[in-house]
């Protein structure tokens, strides 16, 4: 496994940058940039002309994390080579929110193969329920496969996000990579941080990842007067305070979901995954010492597949954490990257939605305000 990156501050830099990819020759490049890049028509033509034999896969980000640490506005292109793992590329329309699991059912019989070993999977941020593309993705490929990635970003506007895959540049495609073989080498880490408070709310009325009702009031309403001023900047501020979710028993499940739109007239609050109609979600909230202490976790997870030879550390961590952490962002890359060592170059961006396995019982799942870490290698 070979690996080389490069980082643009501007678009204009892309045609002289790409050369030293094109001298590469990989087989893999991935590509987390700001939308700014996404804008431009030139970005999936240049790096398909330069590198024919590769397959190029991405997406927009709320932030770029790269080895040199976290920024916005750039363009982050790493380029891989496997030297015994076999890649397949695969790319769906998501017609609606409504399509999401038969877009995930699709993906997955593209893929498909006796021996598939995991899945990269980038899906816009907007518009979509990332926990049913997870699931629809599951039904078809089966849950032992390991699913790892996240849901396109556009530096936290949540207006228009961008995926990078076969069918170029898109506001509605959801593209995905299949890696085979015995030879692949796979660590994968996910955790959070956050704090659950308050009382736990039932959930009364909801319908996919829509909630319209907690306790039989409308949760919009439940929703503001937790976060008293804090509700005026909504639904931004919906990613300082998501939600933990909790069993009928009141047992926490793991699971954290982020407020991703708000609607007045219904009352209700669009979240970035199904919750459980029998179950119940109380508030959550964060300090930064207590993230990067969770992204410490998630990286010694991560790093047990690929402990002492050369691989690519792929991070994506949730745009709410960013906006936690502030001008302190940096140290949850900086504790990842001190766990991981320098045999681990590192790639990644920050989401709308971050998929990885559970910890728990390995199955794939859509997370919310996690840092997920997946650590990719050959024999």
């Amino acid at each position: 496994m070979r690996l080389i990156q490069e980082i643009l501050g501007k678009p204009a830099e892309l045609a002289e940058r790409v050369k030293a990819l094109a001298d590469f020759e990989p087989s893999l490049i991935l590509v987390f940039a700001s939308v700014d890049y996404f804008s431009s028509p030139e970005l999936a033509g240049v790096l398909n002309k330069a590198c024919p034999q590769a397959i190029v896969l991405g997406c927009s980000t709320a932030g770029e994390i790269s080895s040199e640490g976290v920024d916005d506005g750039l363009c982050i292109l790493t380029g891989v080579t496997f030297d015994k793992v076999p890649l397949r590329a695969a790319t769906t329309s998501l017609y609606g929110m409504e399509d999401s699991a038969a877009a995930g059912e699709r993906l997955g019989q593209q893929l498909l193969a006796p021996d598939l070993k995991a899945i990269l999977l980038f899906g816009p941020g907007t518009q979509i329920n990332g926990s049913a593309l997870v699931d629809g993705l599951l039904t078809s490929v089966g849950k032992q496969v390991i699913v790892s990635g996240g849901l396109a970003g556009d530096g936290g506007a949540f207006r228009q996000t961008f995926t990078l895959g076969p069918a170029g540049v898109s506001d509605h495609e959801v593209v995905a990579l299949g890696l085979y073989g015995e030879h692949l080498r796979i660590g994968h880490g996910s955790f959070g941080g956050w704090e659950a408070f308050g009382p736990a709310r039932k959930v009364t009325r909801c319908a996919g990842n829509i909630l319209y009702e907690l306790d039989g009031e409308p949760a919009l309403a439940v929703y503001k007067r937790y976060l008293g001023d804090h509700a005026r900047q909504l639904p931004a501020s919906g990613l300082l305070f998501p939600f933990a979710m909790l069993g009928e028993d009141h047992a926490a499940l793991g699971l954290i979901r982020t407020i991703l739109g708000v609607d007045e007239a219904e009352g209700s609050l669009t979240l970035a995954g199904e919750v459980d109609a029998n179950g119940y979600l109380k508030l959550m909230h964060a300090s930064t010492d207590k993230l990067v202490g969770g992204a410490e976790v998630a990286a010694e997870a991560a790093a047990q597949a690929c402990t002492g030879q050369p691989g690519l550390a792929i991070l994506v961590s949730c745009v709410g954490r960013k906006l936690v952490m502030g001008s302190r962002v940096d140290e949850e890359v900086e504790a990842v990257a001190e766990v991981l060592g320098k045999n681990l170059l590192l790639t990644g961006f920050y989401s709308y939605g971050e998929i990885s396995p559970f910890v728990s019982d390995g199955i794939c799942r859509l997370h919310n305000q996690t840092m997920t870490i997946s650590c990719l290698g050959e024999d």
